[in-house]
């Protein structure tokens, strides 16, 4: 008897059709699971056979073949340990083909016959409905996930506990609930909150600004200065995600495994990789061309503490993902594509020993070990940082007699309303305006046009880093509310290009 189930795996953050179809025949008992299967697939064929057997599903002991389409697709993974299940008892004649219709399987098996989660289910989930699949089954731990993409009388998720259930309910006679659970409440962390800064006045305004453009940021000061302090702080006076990039940003970490069977993702991302990280870490890799940090970031941010400790390889690596906001892993077989539109968050300190132009600590550096160590930062990455800021240590009478900083809360409700009036011109935020749009919005009167002649001469800077100040100067008008990029914006843009004065 022939059988066929339908099933989906992941490609990137998309979803891509598999059919099962799974073929009970003449021959030595055996099971052979063809159509590109990886070793994760095939080991399949144990945990189902044992599966069915503790649920007192006895297979006919025959040849069965499992072949999954198309064959040119690279299949990993346990997921599709229940298709296969479900196959092989249709095709057995101990499920009728007809429960089978319109409904798609994702699950891994345990030998004893419960369902697993798996990774991607919110992907497979929205590919689902779009295509008007009206019965969607996965583990209970799964859910909540697939769930996010809304159930109704057109589209239900069903997440029997094992196979028994699973069976039952395909027989008509109950097992799996036609409702899902409801999804888990959104976990928002806790935010670090501005005000715990104190001092620092420079640092926090360029932080706010970084936040209202999308622009990347570097901090530049002595270890204990307040630099992860300040990063930390960021996501907390970013605007709130919207619907699609929640769901995006959830179908990325999905895909990762690391929704925990919870709903939507409401919080911005914030990773922060430590320097050991690998090329395939950071941007993404491996057999199965998983996301690494940098997509793991989208819609959020992306700190890198201790720039200079990240081998040369890593750091270069970013430079394309920066520009075109998506990354392409290359395999042998096919290209897998993951967005990263994330904020860049660094901060290095300035010498090796860290204390070089600390007030409280003298430097030990030689001016050799001083310009090696600032030559492992490399221009084109520098012109992708939008402001360099230094973050000077301060002495204890300074931080004992400073007032509480200002509030997330105030600082939020500014970036709020600077960002509403971007949204209101277009549809992106200044860090991403193109060309013709920045030359429309952050036209220049004859004084900015001179001042900013003045600053790319004496700073040598390149036409990339002259269009990045002028996207900052654009979110600084943005801030004050003005319509108009004016030369005191340029002014105070370049004030925020430490390592162009530095490098001169």
């Amino acid at each position: 008897m022939f059988a066929r189930v339908a099933s989906a795996t992941v490609v990137g953050i998309e979803a891509a059709p598999i059919d099962v179809e799974v073929d009970v025949g003449v021959g030595l008992p055996g099971t052979h699971i063809v159509g590109l299967p990886d070793a994760g697939v095939r080991e399949g064929r144990v945990r189902i056979r044992g599966a069915l057997d503790n649920s007192g599903l006895k297979l006919p002991l025959r040849r069965i073949t499992v072949n999954l389409a198309p064959a040119d697709l690279r299949k990993d993974g346990a997921a599709f340990d229940v298709p296969i299940a479900v196959g092989m008892l249709c095709a057995a004649e101990l499920v009728d083909a007809r429960a089978l219709e319109q409904t798609l399987f994702v699950g891994e098996l345990a030998l004893d016959g419960a369902l697993r989660p798996v990774r991607g289910v919110l992907p497979i989930a929205a590919w689902a409905r779009a295509r008007a699949v009206r019965r969607l089954v996965v583990p209970p731990a799964n859910a909540a996930e697939a769930a996010v993409v809304g159930v109704g009388a057109s589209f239900q998720i069903h997440a029997p506990a094992n196979v028994g259930e699973l069976v039952a309910w395909l027989r008509g006679e109950g097992g799996a609930s036609a409702e899902p659970p409801a999804p888990l409440p959104d976990a928002t962390p806790p935010v670090a909150d501005l005000a715990d800064v104190r001092g620092q006045e420079v640092p926090r305004r360029a932080l706010e600004i970084a936040a209202a453009g999308g622009h990347n940021l570097l901090f530049v000061g002595a270890p204990g200065s307040g630099k992860t302090m300040l990063a930390q702080r960021l996501p907390g006076i970013l605007p709130a995600l919207t619907f699609d990039e929640a769901l995006e940003t959830s179908m990325v970490h999905s895909i990762a495994g690391l929704l925990g069977g919870g709903g939507l993702l409401r919080a911005r991302p914030f990773r922060a990789p430590h320097h050991t990280v690998s090329v395939a870490g950071l941007i993404g890799g491996g057999p199965q061309a998983r996301p690494g940090e940098i997509a793991l970031a989208h819609n959020g941010v992306l700190f890198l503490d201790e720039l200079l400790e990240f081998p040369r390889a890593v750091l270069e690596s970013l430079r394309q993902p920066l520009e075109d906001r998506a990354v392409s892993i290359v395999r042998a077989r096919r290209t897998v594509s993951y967005p990263t539109d994330f904020m860049l968050v660094a901060a290095l300190n300035p010498c090796p020993c860290g204390y070089l132009g600390s007030t409280i600590r003298g430097c030990t550096c030689s001016t050799t070990a001083v310009g090696n160590y600032r030559a492992r930062l490399s221009g084109p990455l520098v012109d992708r940082i939008d402001l360099h800021v230094e973050v000077p240590a301060l002495p204890y009478h300074q931080l004992a007699l400073a007032d509480e900083g200002e509030p997330t809360s105030a600082v939020r409700a500014r970036v709020g309303a600077a960002r509403e009036r971007q949204r209101e011109r277009g549809k992106t935020w200044n860090a991403r305006l193109p060309s013709p749009a920045l030359a429309r919005v952050a036209a220049l009167d004859a004084a900015g046009h001179q001042l900013l002649e003045r600053a790319a001469t004496h700073l040598g800077l390149s036409a990339r880093a002259i269009a990045r100040i002028r996207r900052v100067a654009r979110t600084i008008a943005d801030l004050e509310g003005s319509a108009e990029v004016r030369a005191v914006h340029l002014a105070e843009t370049l004030q925020y290009r430490l390592l162009d004065q530095t490098t001169t």
